[in-house]
């Protein structure tokens, strides 16, 4: 068997260009991780990192000293840069902003000022696309309007703007105006928070806060297609502008979440859905009131605006509804026999949605393809077996419906090319998912079956029993408080490769499970426990300092976030950080968020 020193001396004697073929095919953290093995790897890197016209690194937060032998000044090829800049600050700027970029994506970005955003536009005035995320959280008035507006002057070549924080740092008695200097090339902007009222004034600056135009009037950002924002309320007059001035509009996603119970001026009524899609183009409806402060509804809206959306919206492939409350079955099913193109429908908090919505379901010619039906308590398991005669869902979320049972699954599992399937909270059994096997399992990427109460260690055995090749990656099992390390024990002989793996709040889950985990055996033995990126252990009852042992290197080679919680001292945690400073550790409870 021939040593690790005569295979590197082996492959120092293949050509280099065929070494930088393979290794062009690699992203950034595997050309690094090659590097690392043999001296050959390790030139031909450098001279890969040198013309690679994408640099994508955002499954770990790399330091400047870091990042700055991996970005070459020479390479004038880059074209694209992601990276996660959660270790990054204003000293890193230089290093990250190149001239030739069309591509620009910063994600956490909590430590930057708003010299980030003026320097975008003093330096990469050929982007094309730019997303920055979390900018200036930990900081206090550390952007000033100035900086957006040399951002917008300065990149005029601009197509996609994602500014995914709260754009209200930059409040101004006139930063509504500014984005009158937005590229004429912008077709798709995403903000992560702004209020309702700058968006008014940004779209029409002549109009006041809580007006309705009276005709249409010439817009700023007149040639935006897809639009996404969260805001503190969503209102007729926002609703109604954004319809009439943006004449080329596609998408709409609209979020709030407000912190009072809105008064007329600042809902949304049966009045502004009538203003929805003036100009007929609208194919991606989304308009959700988020819970995040208060209970709260649109209640102001009932069958009456929605009949008069569809109306408007034949054409329409996805929908998404949210906090609907008077909403009736008559409504939503509207929606359902007007819109023939439909392949997304997406309710949630749907309080009045019942069996009937679906009874006649195959009288109409939709084609759904992704379902979501989220705390909608009165549906009970004949609504799945009459949405199951679409056979094409690829996604099928059921969260929070609490009557859903062992038939909803029976039904479910005849869906052949179901992908995504969330039962969150739901009345299934360990009996209820053996249907599964017996059908979808083998399809699908992604399984949740977080708080189903009913569920014991069988519930693996149910699933997992060797018989065939699965694709499942992502499972969730979370608030299951009869699951214990046996059950994991099951898991891990399964061999199942996952990349997420969660079992917060399991108070019968330990150490052992985690020695399992760290132990799992992956492409015929070669691994251990090296599938899993995202493990979340938060709040599991018996994780003691033993589990930390099998948490650091070598184990779980793959891992880069992990959620721990409860009896852990911050100690372990410190200690676990030192032995893995790329490994995100959250242990305040937060939910984990994949790469």
């Amino acid at each position: 068997m021939a040593t690790s020193e005569t295979r590197a001396t082996s492959l120092d004697l293949l050509p280099p260009a065929i070494l930088a073929t393979i290794m062009t095919k690699l992203d950034v953290g595997s050309i690094c991780c090659a590097a690392s093995t043999c001296t050959a790897f390790r030139t031909c890197a450098s001279q890969i990192l040198s013309f690679l016209p994408t640099f994508h690194l955002v499954d770990i937060a790399p330091s400047i000293d870091l990042l700055r032998p991996l970005l070459q000044p020479s390479n004038p090829y880059l074209r694209s840069l992601k990276v996660d800049c959660d270790r990054l600050s204003d000293s890193a700027i230089e290093l990250l902003l190149r001239p030739p970029l069309h591509e620009l994506c910063l994600h956490n970005c909590t430590d930057f000022s708003g010299k980030l955003l003026s320097e975008i536009g003093r330096r990469c005035r050929d982007l094309r696309s730019l997303c920055l995320g979390s900018m200036s959280e930990y900081r206090v008035q550390a952007i000033d309007i100035s900086d957006l507006k040399e951002l917008l002057h300065g990149c005029t070549q601009l197509e996609a703007l994602n500014l995914m924080f709260d754009v209200s740092l930059f409040l101004h008695h006139n930063s509504a105006q500014v984005w009158a200097l937005a590229s004429e090339k912008l077709t798709t902007l995403e903000i992560g928070y702004i209020p309702s009222e700058t968006v008014t004034e940004m779209l029409n600056p002549t109009l006041g806060p809580h007006e309705l135009p009276n005709h249409i009037q010439p817009s700023i950002l007149s040639s935006i297609q897809k639009l996404g924002l969260s805001v503190d309320y969503i209102t007729d007059a926002m609703v109604s502008m954004i319809s009439q001035g943006l004449v080329s509009l596609t998408h709409l996603d609209l979020r709030d979440s407000p912190l009072t119970e809105p008064e007329v001026a600042l809902d949304l009524t049966n009045a502004g859905l009538q203003q929805l899609n003036q100009y007929g183009k609208l194919k991606h409806l989304s308009l959700v009131r988020r819970q995040e402060f208060i209970v709260t509804y649109f209640r102001r809206v009932n069958d009456v605006g929605v009949l008069f959306m569809a109306d408007k919206c034949a054409n329409m492939e996805s929908i998404c509804l949210g906090g609907f409350c008077r909403v009736t079955d008559t409504g939503f099913k509207t929606i359902l026999h007007s819109c023939s193109r439909l392949y997304k429908l997406r309710v949630s908090q749907g309080t009045q949605l019942t069996d009937l919505v679906f009874h006649d379901i195959t009288a109409t010619s939709l084609t759904l393809t992704h379902v979501s039906l989220i705390f909608c308590n009165l549906l009970t398991n004949h609504a799945v077996m009459n949405l199951v005669f679409n056979k094409d869902i690829r996604v099928l979320d059921l969260r929070n419906c609490k009557n859903l049972g062992d038939e909803a699954l029976r039904a479910i599992s005849t869906l052949s090319q179901l992908k995504t399937l969330l039962l969150d909270g739901s009345d299934i059994s360990d009996v209820g998912l053996s249907y599964l096997r017996r059908g979808v399992i083998g399809s699908l990427v992604r399984l949740s079956i977080r708080r189903c109460k009913r569920l014991t260690d069988k519930c693996i055995s149910a699933l997992f029993d060797g018989s065939c090749n699965m694709e499942l990656r992502e499972l969730d099992l979370s608030n299951i408080p009869n699951l214990s390390d046996n059950g994991i024990l099951l898991l891990a002989k399964s061999r199942v490769p996952f990349s997420e793996l969660r079992m917060r709040c399991c108070p019968l889950i330990g150490d052992t499970a985690v020695m399992a985990l760290a132990s799992m055996q992956v492409d015929e033995g070669i691994w251990h426990g090296s599938s899993l990126r995202l493990l979340d252990l938060c709040d599991c009852g018996g994780i003691t300092q033993l589990a930390f042992h099998w948490l650091k290197k070598p184990y779980f080679p793959r891992l880069r976030r992990l959620g721990v919680r409860g009896s852990v001292n911050r100690d372990l945690v410190d200690a676990l950080s030192r032995n893995r400073p790329y490994l995100h550790v959250e242990c305040h409870g937060e939910e984990l968020e994949a790469d």
